[in-house]
Parts: C-alpha cells; structure tokens; sequence
C-alpha cells in the first residue's frame, strides 16, 4: 500500500487545497512535539558518594577534593568550597576565596579539621554534599620518635630519689615530656601504673623494696606524641644493701673474638664496707637476648670459646655486704668475631666450629672431651655402643680423627678397629663382651681410649689419651 503522502504529492490539487492542507500538517507536527516535550521527567543532580579529601593533613601539604558520585542530566558541572571546623570536624565555616578544587593548608588550619563542599549543577538544578573532616591538622615538622632508651638514675634504696632521663628524640622542637612510673616485679616481666607517681623524680618507699621501677616518658610537639619505656632499675634494696651506680662492663666488648680473654669490671656500688663481688658469665643469642649461664665460670674474667662465636656474652656481678646482696648486669657485648679460624672451619646446627684434625698442630692438642655409653649400665654379655667426641684445646670439634679403645682387662670386651670422629667430632664404636666379662653388681669395665691424627705415631704428635669406665651390673 502506498503511503498516502506519496499520494498527496502526486496528486494534481488546486494551490488553495495545498495551503489549507500544508497549515494543518504544520499544526499537527507543533501538537506533536509539545506532548513530547511534555513527557519528559527532569533530573537534578543527586549525589550517591560523598566528596572525599586527598593527602595530608599538615600546614605547607596541599590537599585535593574528589566531587563524589552523582546521578542526573548531564552535563554537570561542579564547584567546590572549603571549609574550616573544629578539631572534632564540627562547627564549619566557608574560608573566604577558597573555592578551587586543591587547597595548601595553612598556618590559620592548624590544630582543626578541614572539609569540602560540593555544589553539582545541571539544567534542571544544583545539589550539594560535603566529605567528611580531615585528621587534626598538624603543624609543620616531624612527630617525636625516639632514638634512645631512657634509663633511670640514682641509688635504688628505700628513702632515696631515683629520676629517668628522657631518652633521645628526634622531632620538631619544642618537644615536651611526660613521665609515669611503674612498679614491676622483681623479674621484671610484670609492671603497674604507680598512682600519682608523674614526675621525672620518683622517692623510694618501703613498697618498693624488692620490686624493680621503670617509667613510661611521652614526648609531644605540635605535629604529635610518642611513647617509650625506659630500662628498668635493679631490685628495691634496703638501706645499707649494695647498690649499682655504674653498671658493671666488659673489656673490648665490641671487637672479642675466639680465644680472645673477656676481662670484666664489677662497675660502682655504694652500701656498707666491706663489699665482696662474685661474678657468672652467660651465653647470649647475638641481639643479646635468650641468655644461659656458662657453667663453671665464676670469675672476673672469661676466655672466649669457638662455640660462642656468632653469640653475645653478658657479666653478672653479685654484690654483697652484711646487709643483703644485690646483681647488676654489664650490657652484652658485639657478637663474638669468627676470626682467625683455623683451615677447613664450619660451622656445625649446634653454633659448635668443626675443624679437619689436619688443622691441629702443637702446641694444640686432641681432647677426648665427651664420652658416652648406650646402655648406660651394663647388664648383660650383648653388644653396646660408645660415643667419643675429640675436641682440641682451643675448643674446635675435630674430625677425621681416629679413635681407638681397648678394654680393661683385655679379655672383657673384643678388640676394635680405630673409627674415625665424623664432623660432629664423634667416634662411635660397637663393642661386644666376651663370655670372661662377669655381671656382677658394682663392676666395671675400664677403657683406654686413644686419639691421633692420620699419620702420627699413636703417642707422638697432638695425640691424646683417656681412661673412661662403664658400670657393670646384673
């Protein structure tokens, strides 16, 4: 079918019929498109996120508004104006010009917050939304941090003053400081605020006595604060009791390597004469930390042995008079250098140095330093094992070393070939008794053992002998 405008136009009309019918078509077009026009709904912007702030919040720093999120007609368009609040991001006021979207923080911002409002405007209308507040705005500079532990000072006896100092600290001047004591026990690992105790100067009562004290020291300036314990103080004594004024200390603490002699110092005490001074050395992790007393050394001084390299090593000093007793320690020394280690040196999973026995020469010499039976007491004719380990007299594990044992009397036990000590430094040897070895309670059998170096004679060289036992027993 055809469209009957095509018929229209090729229709053969009078010129009076077009016009009337040119007027009415025109009418119905304009009809037209006032009802759609009519039908369209307006949409002023709408905001769905809110306007957010960018950077940080210090004098000298810029900040930057995002606009948020908005629905409606677009295009739209965004203005912005900031705003100065109080330090909790309430009562907020326009600042004056400042409408850009960036803001550099200024001196008049410091110690409030700041805010952004968002004006978005379209052709069907405005709307605003404003972020929420910036952080406190800090002055310019750095907040305190400290570089050093505070320690206290004094004479740690009831009746006396003791103070801490404030530690050292970085940050932008001025920095003032704020202290509080505590109260721990006397292993240190629990601690308590001391009511009122605020000052940098702390008096000692006789509720301290045998508690330590520590202080906790805030620093703050304009920019923020900071907080740091110090060292804790020695056990509260009575008066008349030792006291460590000067720490006790370890010669050449920086630079001990093995073999080196560690020479301690008691340090400084007060108290009632006449004070005597004992002394326990202790093994540390390399932070100074983790610490083990070394059994049998209880002087003044301590040679430094190959299985305490890569550790630290800390002196305790025992003070006593007629009144009590009191300890302080000296700080840990660097860790212990691995200097000068002999040839082939490694370093066993136990810290313990393993040296090839062609690196022992005299004056050195082997050392059968540990030794051990499985069972331990002998109570049948079946095979048992022994372990030997071969050390030198600087204190290296040896391998390589042949160790050779025979028992004693000859017929109780058979004969065994020499066995090398593996890298641990230990030999160890499968033994079986003979039908002569009696198993009688309170026996034993006694064994000469033997180490040499491949190549020695079996009593030249840095060739060392023992004589150990196994008890026998039913």
């Amino acid at each position: 079918m055809r469209s009957p405008l095509i018929r229209i136009r090729r229709a053969r009309l009078p010129i009076g019929h077009l016009l009337r019918l040119g007027t009415a078509l025109a009418i119905i077009l304009a009809l037209g498109a006032g009802v759609a026009r009519g039908s369209a709904t307006a949409a002023p912007p709408a905001n769905t996120s809110s306007p957010t702030i960018t950077g940080t919040a210090q004098q000298g720093q810029t900040l930057t508004a995002t606009t948020g999120v908005w629905n409606g007609d677009t295009p739209i368009s965004y203005t912005f104006q900031w705003q100065r609040c109080d330090s909790a991001g309430a009562a907020c006021g326009s600042i004056a010009g400042a409408t850009a979207q960036s803001r550099v923080v200024e001196a008049g911002d410091v110690g409030g917050t700041l805010r952004v409002v968002v004006t978005a405007t379209n052709a069907s209308g405005t709307s605003s939304a404003a972020s929420g507040p910036t952080a406190k705005i800090a002055a310019p500079g750095s907040a305190p941090s400290p570089t050093k532990q505070p320690d206290p000072h004094g004479s740690y006896q009831i009746g006396q003053t003791i103070n801490v100092d404030t530690g050292t600290w970085t940050g932008t001047a001025p920095i003032t400081f704020g202290f509080q004591w505590q109260r721990c026990s006397s292993n240190g690992s629990s601690c308590g605020n001391i009511s009122g105790a605020t000052g940098q100067s702390f008096l000692l009562s006789a509720v301290d006595l045998g508690f330590k004290l520590r202080a906790i020291v805030t620093a703050t300036n304009a920019v923020g604060s900071a907080g740091i314990v110090s060292n804790q103080t020695p056990v509260i004594v009575a008066p008349g009791t030792p006291v460590n004024t000067v720490a006790p200390a370890i010669a050449n603490a920086t630079a001990l390597a093995a073999g080196d002699v560690a020479s301690g110092f008691a340090g400084t005490w007060i108290g009632d004469q006449p004070i005597t001074y004992s002394y326990t050395w202790s093994k540390c992790d390399a932070a100074g930390k983790s610490c083990r007393v070394i059994p049998g050394e209880t002087g003044a001084s301590h040679t430094v042995a190959v299985s305490e390299v890569g550790a630290t090593l800390l002196l305790s000093v025992r003070a006593s008079n007629r009144r009590g007793s009191s300890t302080a320690n000296s700080p840990a020394t660097a860790p212990i250098k691995a200097s000068g280690l002999p040839a082939g040196a490694i370093r066993l999973a136990d810290g313990k140095i393993s040296i090839p026995a062609s690196s022992v020469a005299l004056p050195n010499r082997l050392v059968i330093s540990d030794v051990g039976f499985s069972p331990a007491i002998i109570r049948s004719r079946n095979t048992f094992s022994a372990r030997f380990r071969v050390t030198d007299t600087r204190g290296y594990v040896v391998r390589d070393v042949l160790v050779y044992t025979i028992g004693l009397p000859y017929s109780y036990v058979r004969a065994t070939p020499e066995t090398p000590t593996g890298s641990d430094g230990y030999a160890v040897m499968n033994i079986t008794p003979t039908a002569n070895l009696p198993l009688s309670r309170g026996g034993a059998i006694v064994f000469f053992v033997r180490a040499r170096k491949t190549g020695d004679g079996v009593l030249a060289g840095v060739s060392t002998r023992r004589l150990v036992q196994v008890t026998v027993s039913r």
